[in-house]
């Protein structure tokens, strides 16, 4: 997950070179034209949400017919009503003081500068070392994503969850990648319900019917390994099960059509066309991202329908992380300046894996 503040995924650059027309109504909104034509004219570069680095391009995603529109949102409206009916929204817990890590373990060097790093430019492409590293890291975030999930239950809170994550890591010689990244003061994000991303643990219980994401990245030998996936905390409605499912399955379907020479808008198009389905809306202000020895490079990765052109190489390593929604895609964010919520309160849902290109195809690199 790209770990920045709102106030930095604004600070990010993307090169626009040219624009096409809006695909919905949130990229219609007339704050947001305004807001493009102005960045238009007096600056070569724009940043929209999360970090959108496209290699000298902007890409927007295709519109919908007016009739199709109408439909989409009857179906999303009636979908809120019926989770809003029983689903209270989540309110903020105490958050604990930050964890401490031993003196010996190595630290990305973004942990002593509470800014966020920028976003690198340029691709991570890995030789023989790299993969090795990029192995073990992807595996041990792998095993404690696993652990963390073995966690989830009523009454246990996302605080509990972290401590557990954190130990788990250090033990194993290794650094929780968003601690200290831009000031976040967690070792993991748990992002419940209607939040779409980069919550904080803190002391608020998780409750009987809630769905969670946990993301977890750890940094080992230098190189980080990134993912997360949902968990299902108690008994759960079918509507989330249903928008979980959806979910992976869309992260499946971009990772199957991945491999060298592949154009990434193809990742965009599988999982929009697979959420479109199923009447969900794909959240466009958070990406994927490159991998490596930095947390966060190019390529931006889009997980809605767009006109990136540029193409995988082996050895590249990158995320995919699509978040779907059962309502709106668009956001708000806390005054905490990290965690986001969908502004209509509807549910979220979010998987991710770092991603290896190979000379046959793509390898999942975490896996436990």
């Amino acid at each position: 997950m790209l770990l920045c503040t709102p106030v930095g995924f604004r600070q990010a650059r993307v090169e626009m070179v040219h624009q096409q027309s809006f695909a919905s109504s949130f990229w219609g909104t007339a704050s947001l034209q305004s807001r493009l034509a102005a960045f238009s004219s007096v600056a070569p570069h724009i940043a929209l949400g999360k970090t959108r680095e496209l290699s000298g391009r902007f890409v927007i995603a295709r519109k919908k017919s007016g009739f199709a529109e109408i439909l989409l949102n009857r179906r999303l409206s009636e979908k809120e009503k019926t989770l809003h009916s029983t689903r209270p929204l989540l309110k903020r817990g105490t958050v604990s003081p930050r964890l401490p890590v031993p003196s010996h373990i190595p630290r990305p060097p973004y942990v002593t500068s509470p800014k966020v790093p920028d976003f690198a430019k340029l691709p991570q492409i890995q030789d023989s070392h790299g993969i090795n590293c990029m192995r073990a890291s992807g595996r041990l975030a792998a095993e404690v994503l696993n652990y963390a999930g073995t966690l989830v239950k009523p009454g246990v809170t996302t605080d509990e969850i972290d401590k557990a994550v954190h130990n788990m890591i250090i033990e194993a010689g290794a650094y929780p990648s968003p601690l200290g990244y831009g000031g976040f003061p967690k070792s993991v994000c748990t992002s419940v319900n209607e939040c779409i991303c980069h919550g904080i643990p803190d002391s608020r219980p998780l409750e009987d019917g809630d769905i969670i994401n946990i993301d977890v990245t750890v940094y080992l030998n230098g190189y980080h390994g990134d993912t997360s996936k949902m968990f299902l905390c108690g008994t759960v409605n079918d509507d989330a099960k249903k928008l979980v499912e959806v979910t992976r399955m869309s992260l499946e379907k971009a990772i199957a059509v991945c491999g060298p020479g592949i154009e990434f808008k193809q990742i965009g198009k599988v999982i929009n066309d697979y959420a479109d389905q199923f009447g969900y809306g794909v959240v466009r202000h958070f990406v994927g991202h490159g991998v490596g020895k930095i947390f966060h490079s190019a390529p931006a990765v889009l997980h809605f329908r767009n006109n990136d052109r540029s193409r995988m190489v082996v050895g590249q390593t990158f995320t995919i992380e699509p978040i779907l929604t059962i309502g709106g895609i668009e956001d708000e964010t806390w005054d905490d300046n990290w965690t986001v919520v969908t502004a209509d309160g509807s549910l979220a849902a979010q998987f991710e894996h770092t991603l290896l290109i190979t000379e046959k195809g793509v390898e999942i690199l975490t896996v436990a």
